[in-house]
């Protein structure tokens, strides 16, 4: 960069900010947003080296996404998840933690590679040929635990001048605003997604809201429940018995939520997922035959999954699987002010009592004749024909022979998440708890 610090175009500048408004109105994503933005400041003429934003997000699954924007090199997105734990070394001698914890606005460094480095960051950003560098906090609120977290870096030999710095303190807050309307979004569409699967969730969004709206769908159909929890629940207490319920899951349900497979809904200790199809053979058993590959997986899953809890004295988690395929209701059915979208029908009654049967036949896995004949050359057990109450004719009911699952499936055994703080994580995990960091006790953030 040239050592003369470069005029920063008000013009130029407004038009960044337009941009922004544009786009959170048009509904960007927080990804498009973050990108545009810094490709847009550059070409706006700031010379900035590198840009880090985090912003906290209320999800199930993780705290927060964080982002690293270098000029040449495109931007790295991290999704953080929740994990217990203490603060890094790194993190707590970060300058976020330093911004934080005196409850600045913001900080600013210049970076002096002949000096030692005031916190470990500035090492490597020196290697860089960052000059300068300022942090800052933006809260999107008075609630602290939503909000936006980050840092501008140049490598202009003069650093930052008061105009560029004036520059970046206006567009912060059009940054703000736009990227909290994305971090709505992106919050709307990961509890839809979480909470009712992703094309539930996508119907829903998409304004498919009113008691008794949906569709007539073909689908796979398959009911899971884990044995024995009603004895577990009164012998155990609440967070083993919740934690045995999540292996469960992670175990057996887990497998049912991909490739064209959907759980519907969780009920108590059973679950029922399906994989659409449409109405002619092929398509049926794309669906049947994925659902009985999942199968074999719920099954390798537990058999690992046991090994382990005996290794930890404890008893195994058995379970019973239900596998169909039928015509059933896809919609939108509960109160006017109270839905649940999920599906309906016979198809359903018939899977529901097929998984029931697991109770009487010594198989965890039990399917009806109409699904096994779109699986193929699989090998299947006739156990006997069943009446069912409602139906006029027998269901006849087989068992897959499962010999085939010892090896898990390609994801390899039951996900564990792995604890990777980064220091972007480590500043939305303080940010989020910033009340107990103004009590005196940061050391145990979490």
């Amino acid at each position: 960069m040239s050592t003369a610090q470069a005029e920063i175009s008000t013009i130029l500048m407004d038009k960044v900010a337009d941009w922004l408004n544009q786009s959170a109105l048009a509904g960007s994503d927080l990804e498009t947003l973050v990108k545009g933005f810094c490709e847009r400041l550059a070409a706006a003429g700031l010379p900035l080296k590198r840009v880090h934003l985090s912003f906290s997000m209320l999800h199930p699954l993780y705290d927060a996404l964080g982002f690293t924007w270098v000029r040449g090199q495109g931007m790295e997105v991290e999704g953080f998840r929740v994990e217990p734990g203490e603060p890094s070394d790194r993190f707590l001698t970060s300058p976020y933690y330093h911004l934080l914890s005196n409850k600045l606005d913001h900080l600013r460094r210049r970076i002096d590679p002949s000096l030692p480095p005031e916190f470990p960051i500035f090492g490597e950003l020196a290697l860089m040929g960052v000059t300068d560098y300022m942090a800052f906090v933006h809260p999107f609120s008075d609630d602290t635990s939503q909000g936006m977290i980050g840092s501008w870096s140049t490598d202009g030999t003069a650093g930052f001048s008061d105009s560029m710095i004036s520059a970046l303190l206006r567009i912060q807050s059009h940054l703000a605003i736009a990227t909290k309307m994305a971090v709505l979004t992106k919050l709307a569409d990961n509890m839809m997604t979480t909470y009712l699967g992703g094309d539930a969730g996508r119907r829903v969004l998409d304004g498919q809201i009113r008691r008794g709206e949906g569709d007539t769908i073909r689908a796979a159909l398959v009911m899971g429940d884990m044995r024995g929890s009603t004895r577990l629940a009164a012998t155990s207490g609440r967070e083993i018995y919740i934690d045995t319920l999540n292996q469960f899951f992670d175990a057996v349900a887990a497998p049912f939520n991909r490739k064209g497979g959907q759980i519907m809904s969780f009920i108590g200790d059973g679950f029922i997922a399906v994989y659409p199809c449409e109405r002619h053979r092929s398509q049926s058993e794309i669906a049947c035959q994925a659902a009985l590959a999942a199968a074999h997986q719920a099954s390798a899953r537990v058999m690992d999954l046991n090994l382990r809890r005996k290794q930890q004295g404890l008893s195994d988690i058995k379970f019973g699987i239900g596998l169909h395929v039928g015509n059933v209701m896809f919609g939108n059915v509960g109160l006017t002010d109270r839905l649940t979208f999920s599906v309906f029908g016979s198809a359903v009654n018939e899977v529901q009592r097929l998984q029931i049967l697991t109770k009487k036949y010594p198989h965890s896995v039990l399917a009806s004749k109409d699904f096994a004949s779109y699986c193929g050359a699989n090998s299947w057990l006739t156990l006997g024909h069943e009446e069912l109450t409602g139906i006029k004719q027998k269901l006849t009911v087989l068992s897959p022979d499962l010999s085939g699952a010892l090896a898990l499936d390609e994801d390899g055994a039951i996900e564990t998440i792995h604890d990777r703080k980064s220091e972007a994580e480590q500043v939305m995990l303080l940010h989020r708890d910033a009340a107990r960091l103004s009590a005196g006790d940061p050391s145990k953030l979490q």
